[in-house]
This record gives structure tokens, sequence and C-alpha cells, in this order.
């Protein structure tokens, strides 16, 4: 074992005994009292009256939520952000904004989102957070001596009106600290090409000159990197090139459903640990080895509540009804969904940021990611969630040996009765597409009592159609989305389908005859 490692490796085991021993509910009041203060004076603090909730000593939560609405995106955008477009001071932070995030869409069109300097120191204050807690994992001293590659959207951000634009992972990589700068691959300049082929391209030409100890980044734009990386060498797998390649932190999406597809370029498996970034801030990060639910943070930043996902508690545009009630970190029980609402150093102020969660452990604060508000499948009253549905996926690549790293359903209709219709994206073919839907409805209905009642009354049939994955990455290619964070959506609603659908049939003619069962 090298000395510098052993030495970084016991630096990292001090600093995780050195974590605070604050219970979470005050952790995040000291949150709260933070960033009230601190955006009192902007003109969203002074229209809220943010130095008079902070004057009510008895419960500054309560009184935050009665005289703060929730927010969506549209809200915050139309109403604040917009100002910040141009050039206005202290709207939703105090000073002047200097980059916007701009999100991959999957639900919309792109959304610009303000990043401020609060909100990237405390990005990488989560950074540092999460590299303590590898001290608990069982690595090698030389470890932490390897280089870190980060697959994330260009560090060419754009200019526009004055700002920087550009995904929340070309912002971060772009301001990454001087020291860290000899540990990050794929380095400035390969980082900094736009077109994503070309980076992956540049990324497969200098592989076997580094020495990469981890990778992070979405799993289906990792796969196509080190597919390229593999084939341009001419090797086995991924380990020919990068031998001590150990750890992997996939953010963002479930990486069980592209599990099997993404060992199959490995020589043995990687530690696997999952982060939540996203455009808003760094949310959570799995901070041990046997669970893969991943730890809040409540410390640093963020002011979490919770709205109970019931159907009572959302508008029909898909927004939180405003009388809906928010709990706080001492409130939530486990099992359940959760409207994630959230409050930042970015200036985001009671903000449904469309993700559900779940708590797996409320004493270590643990979640996991259920779905996206707008990606639950309820058009028949099915109540099907993306994690139950990447659950039953993961049951469906065990029984039928195959890898299925892609897929996305609709509810459709078919001869004037509702259907869900799923596309698997598969290497290879030979699977039955009828057994395949058979297993799939009996998993999901074991499952979920929703959809049993569904598949009783008004859900009458469930189709599979087996297509190759490269239409879904094709697909996002057509849509001028590719690479970085851009995550495909597992649900889609009728117009949008009805385009993929369109593509499919171009590209991979003629669909498979009907699997429905």
């Amino acid at each position: 074992m090298t000395v510098i490692g052993e030495i970084i490796k016991k630096a990292i085991e001090f600093g995780e005994k050195l974590n605070s021993d604050q219970s979470p509910r005050e952790a995040q009041l000291e949150v709260l009292e933070s960033l009230l203060d601190k955006a009192k004076d902007t003109s969203f603090g002074l229209y809220y009256g943010f130095q008079q909730i902070l004057d009510d000593d008895e419960n500054i939560e309560k009184t935050f939520a009665k005289k703060v609405p929730y927010h969506d995106y549209d809200d915050m955008y139309n109403k604040w952000w917009c100002k910040l477009r141009d050039r206005h001071e202290d709207i939703t932070w105090p000073g002047l904004n200097e980059y916007f995030a701009v999100s991959s869409g999957t639900t919309s069109a792109s959304k610009y989102i303000p990043v401020t300097d609060d909100m990237l120191d405390a990005i990488r204050k989560t950074g540092l957070k999460q590299i303590m807690t590898l001290s608990k994992y069982d690595l090698p001293g030389d470890f932490f001596e390897k280089q870190i590659m980060m697959l994330g959207s260009s560090t060419d951000l754009k200019e526009e009106n004055g700002f920087l634009e550009g995904e929340i992972s070309g912002i971060s990589a772009s301001r990454i600290p001087f020291w860290f700068k000899n540990f990050y691959k794929p380095g400035e300049e390969i980082s900094s090409i736009e077109d994503w082929d070309e980076r992956v391209e540049a990324i497969a030409k200098k592989a076997k000159e580094w020495d990469i100890g981890s990778i992070s980044g979405i799993p289906s734009w990792i796969e196509l990197m080190m597919k390229k990386v593999i084939e341009y060498h001419k090797v086995e797998n991924i380990h020919d090139i990068w031998p001590n390649l150990a750890v992997y932190t996939p953010g963002g999406v479930a990486f069980e459903p592209h599990k099997k597809s993404f060992e199959k370029l490995l020589a043995h498996p990687l530690i696997y640990i999952d982060t939540y970034l996203a455009s808003e801030g760094f949310l959570a990060f799995q901070s041990r080895p046997d669970t893969s639910s991943m730890t809040l943070v409540v410390d640093n930043g963020v002011f979490f509540e919770f709205v109970p996902f019931k159907p009572e508690n959302m508008t029909e545009s898909g927004g939180i009804h405003p009388d809906a009630p928010a709990l706080t970190i001492d409130q939530v029980e486990e099992g359940e969904d959760y409207i994630l609402v959230i409050s930042t150093v970015a200036g985001a102020w009671r903000y449904m940021i469309g993700d559900t969660i779940q708590f797996t452990d409320k004493e270590k604060c643990e979640i996991i990611i259920t779905g996206r508000t707008k990606f639950f499948l309820n058009v028949v009253g099915s109540q099907l969630s993306v994690h139950q549905m990447d659950m039953a996926i993961e049951q469906i690549q065990e029984q039928f040996s195959i890898a299925i790293p892609e897929f996305t359903v609709a509810a459709v209709k078919k001869d004037g009765e509702y259907i869900h219709r799923w596309y698997f994206g598969v290497d290879g073919d030979g699977t039955d597409e009828t057994a395949l839907a058979e297993e799939l409805d009996k998993i999901l209905q074991e499952n979920n009592k929703n959809y049993k009642v569904a598949r009783s009354k008004s859900l009458k049939g469930v189709e599979t159609k087996i297509i190759p994955v490269d239409l879904f990455n094709d697909f996002n290619e057509f849509k001028k989305k590719k690479g970085g964070q851009v995550k495909f959506a597992k649900v889609m609603k009728e117009e949008a389908f009805e385009e993929w659908e369109n593509f499919v049939k171009e590209k991979n003619p003629p669909l498979s005859p009907t699997n429905e069962v």
C-alpha cells in the first residue's frame, strides 16, 4: 500500500468520526433559520415576511409553511427567477446570479434553475461528506490515489445575457478546486467538448493513459462510454484498460435495472454508491455499504418538507394542493410515499422538485427515490410508481436471464379500452414477449393492490414489445438530448408516446405482433 494513499485513507476515517451528533430536526431547523436570515432582505424575503417568520419563537417551520405557498418551476420562474434573467439583484437570494442550470427536461421543456455560489459551495461540501464515508467500505489504501472519471455534461458553458448556462454536472465540474484537478478525468480539455460522441471518442483514445479508480455518471451513458473504450482498444472488458476500477456512483436514476447489462462490461463487480444530485442541489448520498438507500443531507443548505403523495394533495395539473399538509423530518413515517419539497441556498422556496421519495430508515434519514410526480402510471387507478416498475424489471431479468437496461410504458386505448403498453430495450432477441407480458402482469398484481384492482376493472390488458436498446439512445439523440444528465422517461403521456412509437416504427420496422395478456 502506498504511503500517500494510506495517509488519505486515515484522514478520511478521522473526518468521518467528527460528524455532528446533532439530531436531524435540530439540523434542519438551523438550516431553515439560516436560509430565512440570509434571504430576509431579498425581494422574495420581504414579500413573504421572512423577518416576521424568524421572530416567531414558537414554531418557525409551521409559520414558514403558513406564510409561504408551495411553488413549482413555473411559479418560481414566472414570478421571480425571470427577473434574474433581466440582471436584477437580490430577488430570491442575495446578490447577482451568475449561473443557470439547464435541466434535461424529461417531464417538460428545458428549465433554467439558478445556481448560486452558496449552492456550489454546498455541493462541494456534500461531495466531501460522501468521500468521508468511503472509510466504511473495504477499499485498499492505494485506491485513494487513483483517478476519478466524471462523465457529466460539457463544461463548456454557454454565455447568455451575461450568465453561464449548462447542466449542473457541467457547472460543478467547471468549478472543481485546484487540488482535485490531478484526480479528475477526463480533464478540462476533453470535458469541454460539447458533442457527446466526440467527447467519448476522445476519452477512448486517452483511456490507457489513466489509472481510473472510480466512475460517476448516468448508467446508460457510462455503459456506452465503456463499450466505446472496449471497442477502441479491442479488449474483453473495461478492467483490461482500468484494472483498478473499484467504485461506481450512478446518481439520478435507479441502477438496478442497468446492473445486469453493466456488469457484462466488467471483469468483476464494483462497489456501487448511489447519489442524488439534482439541478437544484446535492440532496442525498449512500453513506454506508449495507444498504442501497441514500442519506438526506440535512445540515447543508437545503430545508426539506414532505407532502404525503395522495390524490387529495394534488391538483389536476399535477401540482401540490395549496392546503396539502407539509411534514418535517421528524414527522415522516417509513414506507410512505412523499412529494419532496425543498428550500435552498440557490433561492428555491417551498419548491416542488418533482420527485417522490420514501423513507427506509427514519432514524438514519435514509430514503429511496420512488419516482416522479408526473411519472406515476395512474390513468386507470393502477398507481404504479417507477420504483415498483424497477423492482418488477429486476425480477423479469432474473427469471428470463435477460438484461433490460431501458424501458418505457404508457396507458393507451385499444378498441376503446385502456391497456398498458411496455417497450423493453434488450441486447439480442429470442425472448417470448407473451410470456414476458404474463409474468410482468403477475408480478405487478402481487406487489400492488391498486394495480390488481385496476386489472380486474378498467385496465384490460398488458402488451410488451422488445426492441434493440440502442433505439432508446437514438431517440434521445433525435430529441437532441444526449449524454450528461439526460434520462429516458419511464412513463410517457399520450402525445409523447405517439411520437416515440412513430420513431420506433421508422427505425425498427415492423413492430412485433401484439403480445397482450
